[in-house]
């Protein structure tokens, strides 16, 4: 017998493979040069940092941030090296961070494969880390702009601050919807917001063009960040990581945050505080979850995802003239939501 869910999961994956051929589009080459900077840039002699950077460039994702990268800087001039050396530099440092995450969060995998600090240890991973943020900040250097170096150096401090902010988030008692979205804002939606600013900033886009820009990749950042945390209320092996994981870890979301300040029942708030006090079991867990999907938590997410995405779609009706820039960004909004992992 067929069975439905794989039925879905195959039609998801033809319809994103198109949107991420629709992306990539009109930057085919583009990205090609950004892609043998990137390796090249994580290229080293032998030995174990030669084996550990290997092992980072076997994993690449989507490319989803250089990409924005590149789309944005076609859409007010022409990719230049300074770009290319931007977006290098903002992916590297974007690798380096997620490497030291992995050592914070004592992670074991990472895209599927073994994390740096489950292949060696966590002296070596930090270690490696620091040598990528160290070439981060070289090819950023080489872009000859001092706006991109100080943008680049900001969004360091900003990503730090939002993973301490987290930490000191699950120490405060109070459920917000609006601490929500200071951690996902420093965080997540950083990253992006300077990706379509530093993008906009490479081939000469005014100030207020890349003002513009940054709020775009905000949108689409906090966009990105709410589907993650959607992942997070279904067990999938595509997503990598069993459901409630962010629950195991003292964080409380998007859904679960609209259910309880919706319903106020008292038995859950209290389940709510024993995730911030990481005393909560895997059946209270489950139970979270499933009062979550009962009482309108995922259906609100994704209204708040749909919101966002009216908001990002005025910076392409109002500042993307060329028609296949604004099918690549528009796909590229589309495949934020539409996302399977």
């Amino acid at each position: 017998m067929i069975n439905p869910e794989e039925i879905i999961n195959f039609v998801t994956n033809f319809y994103i493979m198109d949107y991420l051929e629709l992306i990539k589009q009109p930057i085919t080459t583009e990205l090609n040069d950004f892609i043998a900077m990137f390796n090249e840039s994580l290229t080293h002699g032998e030995g174990m940092l030669s084996k550990a950077l290997e092992h980072i460039r076997q994993r690449a994702g989507k490319r989803m941030r250089p990409i924005l990268i590149l789309l944005m800087a076609k859409n007010f001039g022409e990719v230049n090296e300074s770009t290319l050396r931007a977006a290098v530099g903002l992916e590297l440092l974007h690798t380096a961070s997620l490497v030291h995450d992995d050592v914070v969060d004592e992670s074991k995998e990472r895209r599927g494969q073994a994390s740096v600090n489950a292949s060696y240890d966590n002296k070596v991973a930090v270690l490696v880390g620091d040598f990528i943020l160290s070439t981060a900040l070289l090819n950023v250097a080489k872009t000859g702009s001092q706006r991109i170096v100080e943008d680049l150096a900001e969004l360091g401090r900003t990503l730090s601050n939002g993973e301490i902010l987290q930490l000191t988030n699950i120490q405060n008692q109070e459920i917000s919807e609006e601490v929500y979205y200071q951690v996902i804002k420093q965080k997540t939606a950083a990253l992006f917001e300077a990706c379509a600013g530093i993008g906009a900033l490479s081939t000469g886009g005014s100030e207020e063009d890349v003002v513009a820009a940054r709020l775009f990749g905000q949108n689409l950042g906090i966009i990105f960040q709410i589907r993650d945390d959607i992942f997070d209320y279904y067990d999938s092996k595509e997503i990598g990581k069993p459901t409630g994981n962010d629950m195991a870890e003292g964080k409380l979301t998007l859904p679960v945050i609209y259910a309880l300040r919706s319903t106020q029942d008292a038995e859950m708030l209290q389940l709510a505080q024993k995730v911030k006090n990481l005393t909560v079991s895997s059946d209270e867990i489950a139970r979270l979850v499933a009062f979550t999907k009962a009482n309108g938590g995922i259906e609100y997410a994704e209204q708040r995802m749909r919101d966002f995405h009216r908001e990002a779609m005025r910076f392409l009706d109002e500042r993307v003239g060329d028609t296949m820039l604004r099918q690549a960004l528009g796909a590229y909004l589309d495949f934020v939501i539409a996302r399977n992992n």
